[in-house]
């Protein structure tokens, strides 16, 4: 981002409010410096908030830094914009140099880490607990042997499984169908990936992506309801090629250094919502149209909320880059990520972010 205090003919009466708020969906679209204290935060920011008179809001950390204000110590914005605490990050160093089954509360005692840490950011980003998280990884593990071709009995050990019996039991619970039969089960593997605009949450099949969001979009939950259905799929936490390709890509999309996306897409919707879906990945990088020139362009002029709808219901954030439709006037309209998220993406593709 260009370093500099933000203009003044941004609305500051929104961006204080947001930071009032806490609001997650400003994530890396502004800083605050408090002038009275010489600190600087995320919008995000636990602390004790300041007089709006106190406050002068910069791009980026790196101007706030230059105008002589030093981190907050509480949100740390320097560092990841939601930073896994340090026990977080010796727990999962943990469980991957482990080779027992699971890594239990006293495991993390013996560590000298608190399991409470531990579970309360587990339940804040993966909306589950530590234990919970291990089991969906041991039976990502053995699911991926089942679609190896390997037997059941291989597949349980693969997952770290203490009986055969133990693994039906999980597999049976979680894919509703015996592992005899998981060769044919469909699993849409989850993961999570930083950005510079807060987290998302990636998901995909064994071929394509079929989700990426923000972790905070409001119809989250809708939207993995609605895969579920669509695809007749399990959801397991885990790691995959195709995440860890659009990984690789988002990071160069932030750099500044890709302008199209190549991994794969599987997006099931209605013919109408394909159609609106597809034609959004025809706008160029850092162009903009209004939904009545993506409704003229797909055949049906007369469709402009249709379209709108359509661009709603995307669960491909970014790389079908919904974020390029604007209102008739050139407005910000709607965006599931937050229209703050809108503006930062279209600026940064405009060589302004």
């Amino acid at each position: 981002m260009i370093s500099s205090v933000i203009p003044p003919t941004v609305d500051s009466a929104e961006l204080y409010r947001a930071l009032c708020d806490r609001d997650p969906s400003y994530l890396g679209t502004f800083v605050a410096g408090v002038k009275t204290t010489g600190i600087f935060c995320l919008p995000t920011c636990r602390a004790r908030k300041p007089k709006a008179e106190n406050v002068e809001f910069f791009e980026d950390a790196g101007a706030a830094l230059l105008s002589g204000y030093r981190p907050c110590k509480i949100c740390r914005p320097t560092e990841q914009l939601i930073p896994a605490p340090d026990e977080v990050t010796r727990a999962m160093q943990l469980l991957q140099r482990s080779d027992a089954p699971r890594i239990r509360d006293q495991d993390l005692r013996a560590a000298g880490l608190h399991p409470e840490t531990v579970r309360r950011h587990f339940k804040r980003v993966y909306h589950m607990t530590f234990h919970a998280y291990q089991r969906m990884l041991r039976l990502n593990a053995a699911y991926r042997a089942l679609q190896r071709g390997e037997g059941v009995l291989e597949a349980g050990l693969e997952g770290k499984y203490d009986s055969s019996s133990g693994f039906y039991r999980a597999y049976e619970r979680v894919m509703r169908q015996t592992p005899a039969a998981g060769s044919r089960a469909r699993v849409i593997t989850l993961s999570h990936i930083d950005t510079p605009l807060g987290p998302m949450i990636a998901g995909a099949t064994d071929e394509s992506l079929c989700l990426l969001e923000f972790t905070d979009r409001r119809m989250l939950e809708t939207q993995l309801d609605t895969l579920v259905k669509r695809l007749d799929a399990r959801f397991l936490y885990g790691t995959h090629r195709v995440i860890e390709q659009v990984r690789d890509e988002l990071a160069a999309y932030f750099a500044g250094n890709l302008r199209e996306f190549t991994v794969p897409l599987l997006t099931p919707g209605t013919p109408f919502q394909n159609l609106v879906w597809q034609q959004l990945q025809g706008i160029p990088y850092a162009s903009t149209r209004s939904y009545a020139e993506q409704a003229r362009a797909i055949g049906r002029p007369s469709a402009v909320r249709a379209v709108a709808a359509a661009n709603g219901h995307n669960r491909v954030a970014i790389v079908i880059p919904c974020h390029r439709v604007v209102g008739s006037d050139g407005s910000m309209t709607g965006y599931g990520g937050g229209i703050a998220r809108k503006k930062w993406l279209l600026a940064h593709e405009r060589g302004r972010g």
